[in-house]
């Protein structure tokens, strides 16, 4: 059986709530034969056979729409992927020092090229960034709470679909996944 990590994008916030047995009943409506949920933000555990990437993101994305009418986005990551985010990890200091300041933010789709000097001119705090494959690292030295990141970045226009885990929070699901 293949391992998958289904990273849905903003549900249990505001009106978007999405109850563990729904993203578990919909790994069961596609076909998974195991799967399991890791905290309330939606991080599911997939084991089965699919092709995964971009087909199981519309599997699941269809799948939960069916259900119960919400549509979102997911992003979905193999145990390979998993390990290649957490090796090329550029903040391994600010991983150790404050790892749940160390964010990363899994995207849909590469970045767009010229989205990252865009954003980059766009961030008037302390925060540092750094863009992989399908990625983005994010170090709050200081705090997310206080971050005007998210404020800058929108008004470039140029938000990025994603979904965003803590570092401790991949490492869990790396473990979880024997990635």
């Amino acid at each position: 059986m293949i391992p998958y990590l289904a990273l849905p994008r903003s549900i249990n916030t505001g009106k978007r709530k999405v109850l563990k047995e729904d993203l578990l009943g919909i790994a069961k409506d596609v076909g998974f034969t195991e799967a399991k949920t890791y905290l309330a933000s939606g991080n599911l555990l997939l084991w089965g056979e699919h092709e995964g990437g971009a087909a199981l993101e519309q599997v699941l994305e269809d799948a939960l729409e069916a259900r119960i009418g919400l549509r979102t986005d997911f992003m979905v990551r193999s145990p390979a992927d998993l390990r290649a985010i957490i090796d090329g990890n550029p903040f391994k200091a600010e991983a150790e020092d404050h790892p749940s300041h160390l964010i990363v933010t899994f995207l849909k789709a590469p970045l767009p090229k010229g989205d990252e000097e865009i954003l980059r001119a766009a961030n008037t705090g302390p925060e540092r960034f750094a863009v992989a494959a399908r990625e983005l690292y994010i170090d709050f030295p200081i705090s997310i709470a206080d971050s005007l990141l998210d404020r800058d970045w929108k008004k470039t226009k140029r938000n990025p679909v994603g979904t965003t885990r803590n570092w401790n929070t991949v490492l869990k699901l790396a473990e979880m996944m024997g990635a």
